[in-house]
C-alpha cells in the first residue's frame, strides 16, 4: 500500500531542515572568520555575508543555463539547493580541517598580506555584485561568474603576495584587545567628563553596568544580564528585523500599491542595496589598514556609532512610504531600507565579537538573532491584521489567483507608520548603545596607539 505524504508536510520538513542548516552553516562561517583572521575579522565577515546576497542571482543564472530560458521551473532550483551546498561544503572542508590543525597565531607579515588581499577581494566583490545584479540574466556568462566567484578569490592571496614582494610594501598590523592596559586611567578620565557634563539622569543611565573593556568574554548566563546586550538586542529587533520583514513582503506591497509588474525590479533594488550595505559596513576597517594607529586614534569612531548612523535612513524610508505611494518613492524607500538592513546584518557579528568576546561569538550571536523569528512573527501579524482589516472594509472586491487581495495605499500605510515609529525607537536605543560603548572603543584605540609607540621606539 502506498502511503502518500501531504505536500505541505514535505514543504515543512524542507523548510525546517533548510533553516537549521543555514543557522549552523552561518555560525561555523562566522567562527572561522574570527578565528582565522583575528586582526581583520570584520573584513572577512563582511565579505562572507555580502556574498550571501548574491546567491539568488547566481542560482537564477545557473537555472537559466541548465533549463530552457522560457521554461524555468521550481525543479531546477530544488536540484541546485540539493547539490550545490553539498559540493561547496565538501570542497571547503579540506582547507578548514587543515587550518584547524595548525597554529593560528599570525605574525605581522600575515596580517599585512591579509589587509591587501581583502582590499583586492572588496574590489572583486563590488565588480561581481554590479555584474550579477545589474545585467540581465540572458546576457550574463556563467564562465565569467565562475571566474569572479571561484577562480579569482582563490588566486588573490598568492597574487597580492607576489605584488607585495615585487614592490616591498610595508604595513603595521595590530590585534584586539590588550585588556586592562591603562584601563583605570581612561575609566577615570571618562568618569570626570561625565561629571563635568552634568547631564543628571542621562549620566546615570549611561554609567550603569557600562561596558569598559572590549573583547571581554561573556558566557551566555552573563550576557543576558548586561544592559548593553539588551540595548543591542532590542535595537536589532526594531531595525534589522523590520528590514527583513519588509523584504519578505515586497511582492504583496508592490501588488497593493499597483506596481505588481514592477516587483522583480523592486526586489532587485533591495537586493543590490542590501549587498552594498553589507560591504559598506567594513569600509572603515578597510581604510584603517592603510593608516598608522596614531592617525586612526585621532579620527576613530566606535563601530556601534557606525551602526547607529547606518540606521538613520530606515525611519526616513518608512516616512517616505507613509506620505507617498509613487513608484519613485517606493524605489527610493526600498533602497534605503536595503542599505540599512544589509549594514546591520553584516556589522552585527563584528559588534557581538568586540563587545562580548570573540571566543563566545558563536553562542552569543545566535542568542542575539533569536529576535529575527520573534520579530518576523510579530511584525508579520501586525501587517497581516491591518491588511485583512482593510480587505473587509473595502467596497472594491479584487481577486488574484482565487484569493481576495487588498488594493490601494491604505492597505500598508498604517503598517508603514508603525514600522517607522518602531525603527525610530530602535535607532534611539542603538545611539544609546553607542554612547555607552564609546569609552570602551576609545580605550582600545588609545592602547593600540600606545602599543604602536612602544613598538616603534623599541624597534
Amino acid at each position: 500500500m502506498c502511503v502518500c505524504v501531504p505536500l505541505t508536510f514535505k514543504a515543512f520538513i524542507l523548510c525546517l531542515s533548510a533553516g537549521c542548516s543555514i543557522t549552523w552553516f552561518n555560525t561555523v562561517c562566522f567562527v572561522l572568520c574570527i578565528k582565522n583572521f583575528p586582526n581583520n575579522s570584520p573584513l572577512a565577515l563582511s565579505l562572507s555575508i555580502s556574498f550571501n546576497g548574491l546567491t539568488a542571482a547566481l542560482y537564477n543564472l545557473i537555472a537559466t543555463e541548465i533549463s530552457s530560458h522560457d521554461n524555468i521551473n521550481s525543479t531546477s532550483y530544488l536540484i541546485l539547493n540539493a547539490f550545490l551546498p553539498l559540493i561547496t561544503s565538501i570542497a571547503a572542508l579540506f582547507p578548514i580541517l587543515q587550518s584547524s590543525g595548525n597554529n593560528l597565531q599570525t605574525d605581522d607579515t600575515d596580517n599585512k598580506d591579509d589587509a591587501h588581499t581583502f582590499t583586492f577581494l572588496y574590489i572583486l566583490a563590488g565588480i561581481t555584485g554590479l555584474y550579477l545584479l545589474f545585467f540581465d540574466t540572458p546576457s550574463q556568462s556563467i564562465l565569467l561568474v565562475v571566474m569572479l566567484l571561484v577562480v579569482f578569490p582563490l588566486m588573490s592571496p598568492k597574487f597580492v603576495y607576489a605584488l607585495k614582494r615585487a614592490h616591498h610594501v610595508e604595513e603595521q598590523s595590530y590585534s584586539l584587545v590588550e585588556r586592562n592596559s591603562n584601563s583605570e586611567f581612561f575609566e577615570e578620565q571618562s568618569t570626570s567628563i561625565l561629571k563635568r557634563c552634568g547631564l543628571g539622569m542621562f549620566d546615570k543611565i549611561v554609567a550603569k553596568d557600562q561596558l569598559v573593556v572590549l573583547g571581554e568574554e561573556h558566557a551566555a548566563s552573563v550576557l543576558v544580564t548586561r544592559i548593553d546586550f539588551w540595548l543591542y538586542y532590542i535595537g536589532y529587533f526594531c531595525t534589522g528585523t523590520i528590514g527583513l520583514v519588509y523584504s519578505n513582503n515586497l511582492g504583496q506591497i508592490c501588488q497593493s500599491l499597483g506596481y505588481g509588474s514592477e516587483t522583480e525590479a523592486i526586489v532587485t533594488i533591495y537586493s543590490t542595496c542590501s549587498f552594498f550595505g553589507r560591504l559598506i559596513s567594513s569600509v572603515p576597517d578597510l581604510i584603517s589598514c592603510f593608516y598608522s594607529p596614531h592617525m586612526i586614534t585621532k579620527r576613530y569612531t566606535a563601530r556601534t556609532g557606525w551602526l547607529a548612523l547606518s540606521l538613520v535612513p530606515m525611519p526616513v524610508a518608512f516616512l517616505v512610504l507613509f506620505f507617498s505611494g509613487s513608484k519613485s518613492s517606493l524605489s527610493l524607500a526600498t533602497g534605503l531600507i536595503g542599505i540599512s538592513s544589509g549594514f546591520v546584518f553584516s556589522a552585527a557579528v563584528s559588534i557581538t565579537s568586540e563587545l562580548f568576546g570573540s571566543k563566545s561569538t558563536g553562542i552569543n550571536h545566535n542568542i542575539l538573532i533569536t529576535n529575527i523569528p520573534l520579530g518576523s512573527l510579530l511584525y508579520g501579524v501586525l501587517g497581516g491584521v491591518i491588511y485583512d482589516h482593510h480587505i473587509k472594509g473595502s467596497n472594491e472586491v479584487v481577486f488574484v489567483g482565487g484569493s481576495r487581495v487588498c488594493m490601494g495605499r491604505e492597505c500598508y500605510n498604517e503598517t508603514f507608520g508603525w514600522w517607522g515609529c518602531i525603527s525610530l525607537f530602535g535607532l534611539g536605543l542603538t545611539f544609546l548603545l553607542y554612547v555607552r560603548t564609546k569609552r570602551a572603543y576609545q580605550d582600545y584605540y588609545q592602547r593600540r596607539n600606545l602599543s604602536y609607540v612602544i613598538y616603534r621606539d623599541v624597534f
